[in-house]
């Protein structure tokens, strides 16, 4: 979908995502996926436990009691209230909330909220009380931190454009779309007193330090501050009948400007994003400070301290309010994917969902701190709270604290010492983002029309084309006027006109690189002859993606009605969607940002072009389609399974509805999951499948991704050669393992089997001279494959050795005969038997060996250097028979052991 300005009416940017909200901290969202880790430094203790104690058992019955699961609990002394410096951090993956204390950057407390798997959602909370609201279904719930029980829940308009807010025992639902601001006793979700009500289109909602909710209203160019009525003693009872007050109103621009909210430690910030300027209100007095900006500006929803940092994405460029004083600094690295700056203890932090870094720099805008976060992907929340700045991921099981001395320290939510099992893997980090395109001036707007009415005209227009550089203003020229106006406020009333006399007026846009061209609207005439608004609008939105808007015909009050303006007003935005001849209008498929809350208003023109004032607004919808395409979705073999593949994917669009399922078709077996992953099984082996994966909201089933994979196959090998020793061969060859995870082994008749590398084995303890035939094997999860290769070992040899010793009798000894004897004495049996002597071996001679046997001890004395040994060899010598080992040197070093046993 397009952002606001760009072509689409939805929301303001910083409505655009889930974003936690709490008295003394901001928040902001980006991506950031790998970290350096700052040292812990010296901890300091945690302050007071706030709230009462319940046990272990407790807890866990009144877990049981309302469906909900502590998966985890740290010692019984923090197990149930919140500490200071601890903040819950949602886990959108889980479906689940983890405590951290922010001093340990520890979880101790773990618990799993039903039917919330993969949504955002909305995470207000003091020590005492936790309110929850999920976007994709709208239910807000409160949470007793005390008793860690659900207290109460209450429908609210699922999407975009309702936001909860909560300070203390004060807890407060902003509906922005229809401008009704109600108090709710936070402990049984029950409204106390009368709602304070603004025009549609408010934006805002947070608290200051002084516990005054404030709202901005961009029609009028005015902010104004609510307190909270008193509580009834016990929860849902009627209480002292008083309603929340609206206290103050300030004018901070001009009406129709587009707005963005800070609330500050005491007061609020309001960026003028229309003018440039920052208007802060504090003690009742009103500052306005102009900025330099090179493009639209915005805020965190909180600012912590006294500076405010306005923070225009586009330029990565960050405007440092102090007072009077402005000064500024650069973010590095390019793209427009950059959150709020967010200021935190004398420092700024800065998030770049592009590079996956959180940037910190000293007051002066010197970076001084790179955070790279290993494991942390999608979007980001930044809340300070409890003097410590929480960087949660909601999709990931990574979280990081810092300290006030700006130490980073790691958090595990899902940690293995908290009961719940080992975590998920980690999603695919994201693709890398798309050329930023071409910047230029904006085009002209479309479809500029007028309307008159009594001494006044409506100008209404289609945004212009922003080419590559957001659109900051509108500027509407005509009966001596010039007007500016928000880049999402398309729709403007021009007063002090002249009845009878004719105007025309022109639009253009502005951006970063200038003003655009101008278009000219109709002429009209203002007269006083005007028809009435219709009476009523009602509004519905269809799975195919349209709203029908209808209403009853209007009153032309002696005139003909000739056509109807409808105008769609989302939080802090008004913009025209059509104009209809009937009673009716279809706001085409993709015109209105799914999932982002709208209510209509219509203005009845007559034919000679008078129009009615705007009708009373419509009932508010959230526009919905068929969820889009899953992203990224891979498929591969499971190596370890035969028939087996399995299938991951990115989450699809979910346009509006919560995706309630996946329809996954692999190879004609279908099935419906919830989670984006799959695995299928008793498939063929080496299988070639397609994998179809498609989402499924209450519109539908969305466009399919596609891709194929293979079931693991039988291993193929293949011997690549073979080589041997007299004892030893060794078998190279490759394996084709068939996608999956093969093990290996090499064997030959009468032999061991040698089992490991899938590339080279050797099988010892063979027999010199002797032809094998070798068999290798690979196995995997679907089978086995072979392949056989001959090979032979040579022979090996050993001399016979003796020499003459120093004695008298055996200084001849190996000379000549003596006695018949001549060298070494060769036998038919291993030992010394002279009548089993085969013969005598000259010193020197060499002999053929085959293999060893244990037999008699022999002392060689003279023959072999006094070698002793019980080993002895048989040798080729008059067909085979046993020499003493002690009388025959091995060829290759005389180890006895390469023989193999005979």
């Amino acid at each position: 979908m397009m952002a606001p300005g760009s072509g689409r009416v939805g929301p303001p940017p910083e409505a655009s995502s889930a974003t936690t909200h709490d008295t003394g901290r901001q928040s902001a969202v980006a991506t950031i996926d790998e970290s350096e880790k700052a040292g812990a430094g010296g901890s300091r203790p945690g302050r007071r436990l706030r709230g009462g104690l319940v046990t272990i058992g407790t807890v866990g019955a009144l877990l049981a009691a309302m469906g909900l699961t502590v998966l985890g609990l740290g010692a019984a002394d923090n197990a149930v209230a919140s500490f200071d410096a601890s903040s819950w951090l949602w886990s959108s993956s889980r479906s689940e909330l983890a405590r951290v204390n922010g001093v340990t950057a520890r979880v101790d407390t773990r618990m799993e909220v039903p039917d919330a798997r993969r949504h955002p959602v909305q995470v207000t909370q003091t020590d005492r009380q936790l309110i929850l609201r999920d976007l994709h279904t709208g239910q807000v719930s409160s949470l007793d931190l005390a008793t860690l029980q659900i207290t109460a829940t209450t429908p609210t308009t699922p999407g975009l454009g309702v936001s909860v807010a909560l300070h203390e025992e004060a807890a407060f639902v902003v509906d922005a779309v229809q401008g009704v601001v109600r108090q709710l006793d936070p402990r049984s979700l029950t409204p106390v007193g009368e709602p304070v009500r603004f025009p549609p289109g408010i934006t805002g909602g947070s608290f200051d330090g002084e516990g005054r909710l404030w709202i901005a209203v961009p029609s009028e160019g005015t902010v104004s501050a609510i307190t909270a009525a008193e509580l009834p003693a016990t929860p849902g009872e009627a209480g002292s009948g008083l309603s929340p007050k609206q206290v103050a109103s300030y004018d901070v621009a001009e009406g129709s400007h587009e707005l963005v909210l800070s609330t500050l430690d005491e007061g609020v910030a309001v960026l003028d994003r229309t003018r440039g300027e920052l208007v802060t209100v504090r003690g009742g007095r009103t500052e306005r400070v102009r900025l330099e900006l090179t493009g639209a500006g915005t805020l965190p929803a909180r600012t912590s301290g006294p500076v405010v940092p306005v923070t225009v994405v586009g330029e990565r460029r960050v405007h440092v309010v102090d007072g009077a004083r402005v000064r500024q600094f650069t973010v590095p690295g390019r793209g427009d994917r950059l959150s709020p700056v967010v200021a935190w203890s004398g420092r700024f932090y800065a998030a770049d969902e592009a590079t996956g870094t959180v940037y910190s720099f000293d007051a002066d805008g010197q970076l001084v701190q790179t955070v790279r976060t290993r494991g942390m992907s999608g979007p980001l929340e930044l809340e300070v709270r409890e003097n410590h700045l929480f960087i949660n991921a909601p999709e990931s099981a990574r979280a990081r604290v810092v300290n006030d001395r700006h130490e980073v320290r790691e958090v595990d939510k899902y940690a293995n010492d908290v009961l719940g099992g080992d975590p998920p893997e980690e999603p695919p980090p994201p693709p890398p983002p798309p050329p930023k395109p071409k910047v230029g001036k904006p085009g002209a707007p479309r479809d500029v029309t007028a309307a008159a009415g009594n001494a006044q005209a409506r100008v209404s227009w289609r945004p212009a084309a922003a080419n590559g550089a957001e659109i900051v203003r509108y500027v509407v020229r005509g009966g001596g006027q010039r007007l500016e106006v928000g880049a999402n406020q398309r729709a403007v009333e021009i007063t002090g006109l002249t009845n009878g006399e004719t105007y025309r007026f022109s639009v253009h846009a502005v951006n970063a690189k200038g003003d655009g061209p101008d278009r000219e609207s109709n002429p009209v005439t203002p007269t006083a002859e005007v028809p009435d608004p219709p009476a009523g609008v009602s509004a519905r939105e269809r799975p195919d993606g349209t709203v029908l808007v209808t209403w009853p015909a209007a009153d032309g009050q002696g005139n003909v009605i000739g056509s109807y303006t409808v105008t769609a007003t989302s939080a802090g935005a008004n913009a025209p969607v059509g104009t209809a001849k009937k009673t009716e209008l279809v706001v085409p498929a993709g015109e209105l940002e799914y999932g982002t809350q709208y209510a209509f208003t219509v203005v009845a023109v007559t034919e000679r072009g008078a129009g009615s004032k705007a009708s009373p607004v419509s009932n508010t919808v959230v526009p919905f389609t068929a969820p889009g395409q899953p992203g990224e979705l891979t498929a591969s073999t499971v190596p370890d399974r035969p028939g087996t593949v399995t299938a991951r994917w990115s989450p699809a669009p979910a346009n509006g509805r919560p995706v309630t399922g996946y329809r996954v078709d692999v190879a004609g077996r279908q099935s419906v999951v919830t989670d984006p992953q799959v695995t299928v099984d008793s498939l063929g082996d080496g299988q070639n499948v397609t994998v179809t994966v498609a989402a499924v909201n209450e519109a539908g089933e969305g466009p399919t991704a596609t891709t194929t994979a293979r079931t693991v196959a039988e291993p193929r090998v293949t011997v690549t050669g073979t080589s041997a020793t007299a004892t030893s061969a060794t078998v190279s060859f490759t394996v084709d393992a068939g996608g999956g995870q093969a093990t290996c082994s090499v064997s030959a008749p009468g032999t061991a089997t040698t089992s490991g590398s899938c590339t080279k084995l050797t099988v010892p303890e063979l027999k010199p001279g002797t032809a094998y035939t070798f068999t290798v094997t690979a196995s995997n999860a679907a089978g086995k494959g072979t392949a056989t290769r001959k090979q032979s070992t040579p022979a090996l040899y050993g001399i016979a050795t003796c020499k003459n010793g120093s004695e008298p009798e055996q200084r001849d000894y190996c000379d000549k005969d003596r006695d018949g004897r001549n060298g070494n004495e060769v036998f038919e049996v291993p030992r010394q038997d002279d009548d089993r002597q085969a013969g005598w071996a000259k010193p020197g001679t060499r002999l053929k060996a085959y293999c060893r046997k244990q037999g008699e001890e022999v002392y060689a004395y003279v023959y072999n250097n006094d070698k002793r040994s019980t080993w002895w060899v048989q040798v080729e010598y008059r067909g085979k028979n046993y020499i003493p080992w002690a009388w025959l040197n091995l060829e290759g070093g005389d180890k006895i052991n390469v023989l193999p046993t005979c």
